[in-house]
């Protein structure tokens, strides 16, 4: 039995739509390589139609995770502890654990973002 030298998943191959953290709306995530990769991290797109958010949170404790957003479409805000971040295509910001955040989409268009995320280590 030859071994797996690769995998190829699609935006369509794991789709997920749902609130997020108490946000308003629905948004897209599209999971890549949930049991596939042996990162330490997760990899997902999402899409925010216009006026969807994720919710500020925090993740902190048993749940801190530091995450990577990368934006790729549409225009928005990420809000970082009280303060609002710009969002536009080629924006990336990482949010660390214990950090309050939630992501908005402000503008007219579907945004759309690369997101990583994981456990950093102890």
């Amino acid at each position: 039995m030859a071994s797996v030298k690769y995998w190829i998943e699609t935006d369509s191959t794991r789709v997920r739509e749902q609130a997020i953290h108490d946000g308003q709306g629905t948004i897209v995530r599209r999971l890549f390589f949930r049991e596939q990769s042996q990162l330490p991290i997760r990899f997902d797109i999402w899409e925010l139609p216009p006026g969807a958010s994720e919710g500020d949170h925090t993740h902190a404790g048993d749940d801190a995770l530091e995450e990577i957003y990368y934006v790729m479409q549409g225009q928005g805000r990420l809000r970082v502890e009280g303060e609002d971040v710009s969002l536009a295509p080629g924006v990336a910001v990482l949010v660390p654990p214990g950090v309050d955040h939630g992501l908005y989409n402000t503008g007219a268009e579907t945004l759309r973002l690369l997101i990583l995320w994981g456990k950093p280590p102890v």
